[in-house]
C-alpha cells in the first residue's frame, strides 16, 4: 500500500512545527502473537516522529504482551505502555485518551495492517472537512478458504446491509466509522467512550457525536486493511455480542443510528415464533417456509454473486454458513439483549462481555 503525498507529509521536513502533534491509542490484551508487527507498522508511517505519541494500554496480558511492550519502550521513541486494569476495549481507550499529550487522536488497532500515510491522511482529512470524526473504509482481506470467505462476505451488501463503512470507494457522512480519528478537545467535551459496552462502543460514541450536531466523514484516501474471525463458529460469537450490545445502545438513547440494525433481530424474531407455532398454525407453518426458504435462497444467490464478483468460486461452499454467522448472529445475539436490557432490566450476560479472538 504505497503511500500518498498530503499536508501533514509535506509537513515532515525539517521543520515540524506546525505539524499537529498526534497520539495514536491501542487497546490490546494478549496480542503477543500481532503486537510486534503492529509497532513494525507504526514505524513506517512517514508522520513526523517528534509530532507522533503511541499509547498502547495493555489490558492485563498473560501471554507475555505486556513484558515484550515493557522491553520496546525503551527503542521506540514516543512508546508508552500503560496498564488497562478493567481489561476491556472502553477502559483502555479511555485511558489513553486521558494519558494523550497529543492535539489530534489517531486510534490503531494491532489486528490491522496500514499504508505508510495512514496517520497523515487522517490528520489531512480531518482538517479538511472539519469533521469531528473521520476515518477510511473497513476493508476486509483473509487467508485461507473460511477466513477469505469472511473477508468477501464482509465487503457484500448482502452481509452489511448496505452500511456504507463497507464501502471502499465512498467519500462522505456516515453513521459510524472504522477505527477513528479525532480532535482529542472532541472526545473531551462530548465525553470518552462508554465504559459498560464491551462492544459497539465506537457506534455509540458516534451517535452521540451525531445527535450533538457534528459529522463522521469516511474517507478512501484513510487505508487500512483488518483481518476477520478465521472460523465461522467465532464470527458467531463476535455479531452476537454485537447485536446484543447494539440494544444496550439504542436504550441508551432511545433510537438506533440506521434501520438496518434492527433488521436480523426481527428476522430472527419471526423466524423462531413462526416456526414454534408451527406445528399448531398452518398459517405459522407457511410464514416459516417463506421466511427459511426465501432467506435459503438469498444467501445461495448472494453466495454465488461474491464467489463469482472476487474471482475466488473456491469459497462459494463455505458462504451460506458464513451469511448465517453474520445475520442470524447478529439477530441471536440482538434478542438476548432485548430480553436482558429491556424486559429483565439487568446487565450483560457473562458470555456477552467476554472478547475473544481465534
Amino acid at each position: 500500500m504505497p503511500g500518498n503525498d498530503s499536508a501533514a507529509t509535506r509537513a515532515g521536513g525539517k521543520n515540524n512545527a506546525g505539524t499537529p502533534r498526534v497520539t495514536v491509542i491501542a487497546p490490546c490484551r494478549n496480542e503477543r502473537a500481532h503486537i510486534e508487527v503492529f509497532l513494525r507498522n507504526l514505524a513506517e508511517q512517514d508522520y513526523p516522529n517528534d509530532r507522533l505519541e503511541i499509547i498502547v494500554a495493555d489490558g492485563r496480558s498473560d501471554d507475555g504482551t505486556y513484558e515484550w511492550l515493557m522491553d520496546a519502550a525503551n527503542g521506540v521513541p514516543g512508546l508508552k505502555v500503560l496498564v488497562n486494569e478493567e481489561g476491556i476495549v472502553p477502559t483502555g481507550l479511555n485511558r489513553a485518551i486521558e494519558a494523550a499529550q497529543g492535539e489530534i487522536i489517531v486510534r490503531m488497532d494491532s489486528h490491522t495492517r496500514y499504508a505508510p500515510d495512514y496517520i497523515a491522511q487522517c490528520v489531512t482529512v480531518l482538517l479538511e472537512t472539519e469533521a469531528d470524526n473521520v476515518g477510511g473504509p473497513w476493508r476486509a482481506e483473509g487467508t485461507g478458504i473460511v477466513q477469505r470467505a469472511i473477508a468477501h462476505a464482509f465487503q457484500s451488501r448482502f452481509a452489511s446491509g448496505g452500511a456504507r463503512s463497507h464501502n471502499l470507494s465512498y467519500e462522505g457522512p456516515v453513521d459510524s466509522v472504522y477505527l477513528g480519528c479525532w480532535r482529542k478537545a472532541t472526545l473531551l467535551r462530548i465525553g470518552l467512550f462508554d465504559e459498560e459496552l464491551v462492544r459497539n462502543q465506537d457506534d455509540e460514541l458516534n451517535l452521540r457525536l451525531t445527535l450533538a450536531g457534528g459529522t463522521v466523514w469516511q474517507s478512501p484516501r484513510i487505508r487500512s486493511i483488518y483481518t476477520p474471525r478465521a472460523s465461522i463458529t467465532a464470527l458467531w460469537r463476535q455479531y452476537a455480542q454485537y447485536g446484543y450490545w447494539k440494544v444496550r445502545v439504542i436504550q441508551k438513547h432511545h433510537q438506533p443510528a440506521a434501520l438496518r440494525h434492527l433488521a436480523p433481530g426481527a428476522f430472527v424474531g419471526a423466524l423462531g415464533v413462526s416456526g414454534g407455532l408451527a406445528p399448531f398454525f398452518p398459517a405459522s407453518a407457511l410464514l416459516f417456509a417463506l421466511l427459511a426458504g426465501g432467506y435459503g435462497l438469498a444467501t445461495l444467490a448472494a453466495s454465488a454473486a461474491v464467489g463469482l464478483q472476487t474471482r475466488d468460486p473456491r469459497v462459494i461452499p463455505v458462504l451460506p454458513p458464513i451469511f448465517a454467522g453474520f445475520h442470524l448472529g447478529y439477530g441471536y445475539g440482538f434478542l438476548r439483549g432485548v430480553v436482558d436490557f429491556i424486559l429483565l432490566k439487568r446487565g450483560g450476560r457473562p458470555q456477552f462481555r467476554r472478547i475473544t479472538r481465534e
